[in-house]
């Protein structure tokens, strides 16, 4: 299927700004184009802006420190969600992702801790996982500081950030602590093989191209040791059983479309309960561009929506 008609657009006015293609920007012009492309994406309505608490933390790891933002919605918190960003464990970080996080703070009800890992190439991997998880244990021990009780616990990520996500889940699982209840995975990258149909057809080199995610890759790992390390590529973990159930988001026009899916069939095969939403019209990113692109809100209040009915039956089977 085309791209949608605002798709298109986007890109029509990306192309007329002369923008270069991400692989072909210095490192300082690739950090600031998620920015430039923010612009005028739309805001949230006021009721939606307001939290209960904002607040900034800096958790000590060993060579520096790694910010959490931890946004408290208003009324009774029913889960923490901590959230991992994308960009190719390169771009990004918290100020891209607020709106997303306020959105999904206000709608579900949840706490939403928006972590600011360290990136590549000044911090290779693992650092990122390393991050990732230090901010899920810290999350996990201040739980009642900001839920006001003992809530369930959800990790959620889109691009590189659902990578750190499903990852985490692995670590989680493999050390029986600390419990997670539910995974959000939003095109994660799940292999490093840049020969899949979906990162060849030419259709899919749009915002995010088989040679942008090959430079992301080059940061993140240029020995090209850890591209078989399941912590890097969660799809070569040879034991996805018991893990948290998992929602799924995937887009037609991504490089990421195929291991994406094949990582939710694994998941579904090893028996962890799978949701997911395909968007045919879509192409990789255009969940974070809230305001720009109307599919963004679709996914987001699919997810939202998911998040709630989880919650729901949870709490439904708990009371029993």
């Amino acid at each position: 299927m085309a791209l949608d008609t605002a798709t298109q657009k986007l890109l029509a006015t990306i192309a007329a700004l002369g923008e270069k293609p991400l692989h072909c920007m210095t490192l300082d012009e690739a950090r600031a184009f998620p920015t430039r492309l923010a612009r005028g994406k739309g805001t949230l309505p006021a009721d939606r802006r307001q939290m209960s608490s904002v607040s900034d933390h800096m958790i000590v790891v060993p060579g520096g420190g790694v910010r959490v933002r931890m946004l408290v919605p208003r009324g009774v918190v029913r889960a923490v969600v901590v959230y991992y960003h994308g960009g190719g464990w390169v771009l990004g970080g918290i100020e891209q992702s607020e709106l997303l996080g306020r959105f999904l703070a206000d709608t579900t009800g949840c706490v939403v801790a928006l972590v600011d890992y360290r990136l590549a190439p000044e911090h290779r991997f693992p650092t990122a996982i390393n991050d990732a998880w230090a901010a899920l244990l810290w999350v996990h021990e201040h739980i009642e500081q900001f839920a006001g009780s003992s809530v369930p616990l959800i990790v959620g990520g889109d691009s590189a950030g659902g990578t750190l996500a499903a990852v985490v889940t692995h670590r989680a699982r493999n050390a029986g602590f600390p419990r997670i209840a539910l995974q959000i995975l939003v095109y994660p990258a799940t292999d490093s093989d840049f020969d899949r149909d979906s990162y060849l057809k030419s259709e899919n080199q749009l915002l995010v191209t088989r040679e942008t995610l090959m430079w992301f890759w080059n940061n993140y790992d240029p020995t090209q040791s850890a591209r078989s390390d399941t912590e890097a590529v969660p799809l070569h973990e040879p034991n996805l059983a018991e893990l948290p159930p998992a929602i799924v988001v995937t887009a037609e026009h991504d490089p990421l479309r195929d291991e994406a899916i094949e990582y939710a069939d694994r998941l579904r095969r090893a028996g962890v309960p799978v949701v997911s939403r395909h968007f045919e019209d879509q192409m990789h990113g255009f969940f974070t561009l809230f305001g720009a692109l109307p599919a963004s809100r679709i996914a987001l209040e699919f997810v939202a929506d998911e998040i709630a009915h989880f919650l729901t039956t949870t709490a439904k089977e708990v009371s029993r």
